[in-house]
């Protein structure tokens, strides 16, 4: 059973840099195409950036591209998402996920597991 906890969110200061971590408890997340999504408030939840679990390919956002890199440590069964140059549009609730996909969804419905999400607050 895969169990995803975030960690990492807080408040930064515009410009500034923050990296998530989503953790697999369950110790099956190796095997499984790993993404992180946001939600702001008012706003549905979207697709940030996604990571495969074979070929360690991944795919971002155009939003996010050139500022953010997602990342994975298999043998820490954890997934990491580094956010550089943030500005006050990235403040949102960030959430893990995972999927059995070989490919990398953007759809939040193509994914089966969620973690409870952390806050990322940007100040201006």
């Amino acid at each position: 059973q895969v169990q995803l906890v975030e960690s990492g969110g807080g408040l930064v200061q515009a410009g500034g840099s923050v990296r998530l971590s989503c953790a697999d408890s369950g110790r099956t997340g190796s095997t499984y195409t790993m993404a992180w999504f946001r939600q702001a408030p008012g706003k549905e939840r979207e697709f940030v950036a996604g990571i495969g679990w074979y070929r360690d390919e991944s795919y971002y956002a155009d939003s996010v591209k050139g500022r953010f890199t997602i990342s994975r440590d298999n043998a820490k069964n954890t997934v990491y998402l580094q956010m550089n140059s943030l500005d006050h549009e990235d403040t949102a609730v960030y959430f893990c996920a995972a999927t059995g996909s070989l490919r990398i969804p953007t759809m939040s419905y193509e994914y089966v597991y969620w973690g409870q999400g952390t806050q990322v607050t940007v100040s201006s």
